[in-house]
């Protein structure tokens, strides 16, 4: 497994990571079993970046994840936690809360949950608009000093808000939306977070599975629209605009077979090329995904190869929001201004 740090202070991670979330149910329906073996098939391919959050599922994924890795040793894996959405019995959002009392007992349940000593890298999975990012950051410090945590993360704010969060302790990566078709982060963040050694852990690579090759018409091996899928509510996956970015991949397509790769691995190679302090994070569900996600690792892209998977899906091609306009509107990250 090729490896690369997160960020200037933080541990040597698999240059892939494992996102967790799909297995608990936000991609709608999923196979336990299955999940427990694709995240062991993850950890014996040298995979050891696996993230998740309190979160999804409520509970569920931590809990999937704790049963994961019993038996495996500690060091195989470097677990990622995001806190602070709020979900009721429903499962329906109900807030966010980053309070450093509310982080210290969060992460309390998430040890619990997952059946560890510590935390490998801890995060708020947004900037909670009531809660200076400095008492949060300081928060997560003291837990840090205590043992419960290693390293400290930040998920979807702005350059102002990492700046303000670097101040109080190193941060050692940003996980934040970046893809071929939601490329946001060039325009400020990614300048910051190189200036301050932080390492961008990058989700939505396939953006939702948009681009990843494997929907006809709107409808995937998953059912887009079914039950418990969020995806349902994306403004990129409605009506016409759904139609203009299947397009979009199918350009990609056109330019990853020229590569011989599919669709999902051109987009993930495109994510690897943008720089070492980019580690993709991919959200396979099933052994047959993660296995088509490890081959992007087979074949480095030139920069002609960059460029042109860029001219196949231009900068702001994209129709739609990647979230509807109530959470858009709430992100940090979306804010310009350093």
């Amino acid at each position: 497994m090729k490896m690369r740090k997160l960020g200037k202070t933080g541990p040597e991670v698999s240059a892939i990571g494992l996102g967790a979330m799909g297995m608990s149910g936000m991609y709608g329906p999923s196979d336990r079993a299955e999940s427990l073996a694709t995240i062991h098939a993850a950890l014996d391919a040298g995979i050891n970046l696996i993230d998740t959050g309190d979160f999804y599922g409520m509970g569920h994924n931590e809990l999937l994840i704790g049963e994961a890795l019993k038996g495996r040793r500690r060091d195989e894996a470097v677990v990622s936690v995001k806190f602070g959405a709020q979900r009721g019995p429903d499962g329906g959002w109900i807030g966010f809360d980053a309070r450093p009392a509310a982080a210290k007992t969060a992460c309390a349940y998430s040890l619990q949950r997952l059946g560890l000593d510590h935390i490998d890298v801890y995060r708020p999975a947004r900037l909670d608009p009531n809660v200076p990012i400095e008492d949060t950051v300081g928060a997560l410090a003291e837990l840090v000093k205590a043992g419960y945590v290693r390293h400290i993360g930040l998920s979807e704010v702005g350059a102002a808000t990492i700046r303000k969060a670097a101040a109080i302790h190193p941060i050692v990566d940003l996980q934040i939306e970046y893809s071929l078709i939601s490329r946001g982060p060039e325009d400020e963040i990614l300048a910051v977070t190189r200036e301050l050694g932080i390492a961008i852990t990058a989700y939505g690579v396939l953006s939702r599975g948009l681009i990843g090759g494997h929907m006809q018409g709107g409808v995937a091996t998953t059912g887009v629209h079914g039950q418990g899928d969020f995806r349902g509510h994306s403004p990129r996956f409605q009506g016409e605009n759904l139609q203009k970015n299947l397009a979009l991949t199918e350009a990609l397509r056109g330019e990853a077979a020229k590569l011989g790769l599919s669709p999902a691995q051109a987009a993930i190679a495109w994510a690897l090329a943008k720089g070492e302090d980019i580690i993709p994070v991919i959200g396979a569900r099933t052994r047959e995904r993660l296995a088509e996600t490890l081959g992007a690792l087979d074949k480095p892209l030139t920069p002609d190869a960059v460029a042109a998977l860029e001219a196949a899906v231009p900068k702001d091609a994209a129709a739609g929001d990647r979230y509807p306009a109530m959470q858009m509107a709430s992100l940090d990250s979306e804010r310009r201004g350093v």
